[in-house]
């Protein structure tokens, strides 16, 4: 889809996913559905649907809980990432019993079923190989609340350094960054090095329905670091320092780690190691998932809009909302095809040749999709992935050093199922 085109849509009953669904930044309530009303301009011009491509999932391990992401230190191992705080270390087919971090001891209690805070997202350093360094994102205990202030945990990226033998102390962390959410969802929580070394992080909105935080939501409050994808630098004496280039540094009222502003739950995003843009999955409130490719600066326009769609949280009909200055997804589908996007990869392998140089991506309750760049557009093809059971959630893509693909599986709502997997995808 043409970022500058909106087009035309009419809204229909909700369904059945409609009746309070939530995971991984996703929030529906039935009755929550409003009245939209979009800018009418030229229709999207079609196009002939991309082939359907068919691969396979091959399981890597399985008997795991909660899969929330994957790291790559080489070597032939892979880490797993449990929501409920561990780093489980997979090598020769096999789950190391003791986890290489535990950080249970310093989490929220992670409640079994629905859960969106917890250990949620983890990058290696660039020199990983010599220093051993690695970065997560979890969620802690809340500070004692000033007046007036709703807190309910605080999300925070610690620095961690893996030791020559044993597990890594929980204790040893050097905290980066931390951020106060009033409300236990749109955590977002995908941490990954850009291509320039800087560290990105990717922040929801504060979290409860429709950014109903403050004047204007804090996606579009340039005072928070809430709704914002953030790009810092980690190589320093101190804490963190901003890049000298980030768009807002400078600027009154404005924070300066934010790289781009306008989002509800950017829950994951990634780095196309070709073209070295950014694309982010957006997860949306009632009608609508997004992809965007997210640029220095740009506004993607939570809660002015979900989608292309003018955004309504009034239970008053819209006559139409400003998008000047909006940047526009490159692709959104609405909740009768899926719920609550993952994310996903930009395929830069060499093992599947039907997917390279398109956006592999899912949604949480199972299809599997890819976009491919055709003209000024992006336009969407299925993919069959066989061999995973019927009724499995899809909590997470990962991509290793060689640009292969993993999905994790979960065939329930969240933590305390340990029915879930770790598949690499290949071909059928």
């Amino acid at each position: 889809m043409n970022k500058n085109i909106l087009s035309n849509f009419s809204i229909k009953q909700p369904n059945a996913l409609s009746t309070l669904l939530v995971l991984g930044g996703l929030t529906i309530g039935a009755g929550l559905l409003s009245s939209y009303k979009v800018h009418r301009n030229k229709p999207v011009p079609k196009t002939a649907a991309p082939a359907l491509i068919t691969l396979k999932a091959q399981k890597m391990a399985d008997s795991l809980e909660a899969l929330t992401d994957l790291a790559f230190p080489g070597n032939g191992e892979t880490w797993i990432l449990q929501q409920n705080g561990k780093i489980l270390s997979l090598k020769n087919g096999k789950v190391s019993p003791e986890p290489i971090l535990d950080l249970k001891s310093k989490m929220v209690e992670v409640h079994n079923g629905y859960e969106e805070r917890g250990l949620l997202g983890i990058a290696l350093h660039p020199q990983f190989k010599t220093n051993r360094k690695f970065y997560v994102f979890y969620s802690r205990p809340r500070p004692t609340p000033k007046p007036g202030v709703r807190i309910d945990h605080t999300d925070v990226v610690a620095e961690y350094t893996l030791p020559a033998s044993g597990p890594v102390d929980a204790n040893s962390g050097r905290v980066i960054i931390t951020f106060d959410k009033p409300d236990g969802n749109h955590d977002g929580g995908c941490v990954k090095f850009g291509p320039d070394g800087y560290l990105y992080i990717s922040l929801g909105d504060g979290g409860g329905q429709h950014d109903k935080h403050g004047e204007i939501g804090n996606g579009q409050n340039m005072n928070t670091l809430l709704g914002k994808i953030l790009r810092i630098d980690i190589n320093s004496d101190s804490t963190y320092t901003v890049p000298k280039d980030n768009p807002f540094v400078g600027k009154p009222d404005v924070k300066p780690e934010i790289w781009a502003y306008g989002f509800r739950n950017p829950y994951r995003f990634s780095f196309d190691k070709a073209t070295k843009q950014l694309f982010a999955g957006e997860v949306g409130q009632d009608l609508w998932e997004e992809v965007d490719i997210v640029t220095k600066g740009a506004n993607y326009g939570w809660r002015v809009v979900e989608g292309t769609h003018c955004h309504n949280f009034t239970n008053t009909p819209e006559t139409g909302c400003k998008i000047d200055g909006i940047t526009m997804p490159i692709h959104e589908y609405p909740h009768k095809e899926g719920v609550s996007i993952m994310g996903g990869f930009v395929y830069n392998g060499k093992a599947l040749p039907a997917l390279k140089s398109k956006y592999f991506f899912t949604d949480w309750t199972g299809p599997v999709w890819y976009l491919q760049k055709s003209g000024a557009n992006w336009v969407r093809g299925d993919i069959k992935l066989n061999n995973i059971a019927p009724g499995q959630k899809i909590t997470g893509i990962s991509e290793d050093e060689s640009g292969e693909l993993y999905v994790m599986t979960n065939p329930d709502t969240g933590p305390g199922n340990t029915k879930c997997a770790v598949y690499k995808v290949v071909r059928n």
